[in-house]
């Protein structure tokens, strides 16, 4: 077993509105998270009103996955760029979808 530590890599909080913000989570982890094939472990979360209305994270034994209108299905880690990438383009549409809410 490696004697490496988890070393975070990303912690931050984006205010989007007065109702709405995005955090992003990420850690280097020397095991991946069961369920992972990769060395990170990570939550990024957009909420609205207090309710987070979409997010990416890869908790043990689920493996990476998305949680958005009350779906969860899997998702396919490629690079932390693309998971970023792919965060930023669901808020943009979920945005756009409830402009009107």
């Amino acid at each position: 077993m490696s004697n490496m530590r988890a070393r975070l890599l990303v912690d931050q909080r984006v205010i989007l509105s007065e109702r709405e913000f995005a955090e992003i989570v990420i850690w280097e982890v020397p095991v991946p998270v069961r369920g992972s094939g990769h060395g990170l472990k990570y939550r990024l979360a957009f909420v609205v009103d207090g309710e987070c209305v979409l997010r990416y994270d890869n908790e043990a034994g689920k493996g990476d996955h998305r949680h958005a209108g009350g779906t969860e299905r899997t998702y396919r880690f490629e690079s932390i760029e693309k998971l970023t990438a792919d965060f930023e383009r669901d808020i943009a549409r979920w945005r756009n979808e409830n402009r009107d809410a």
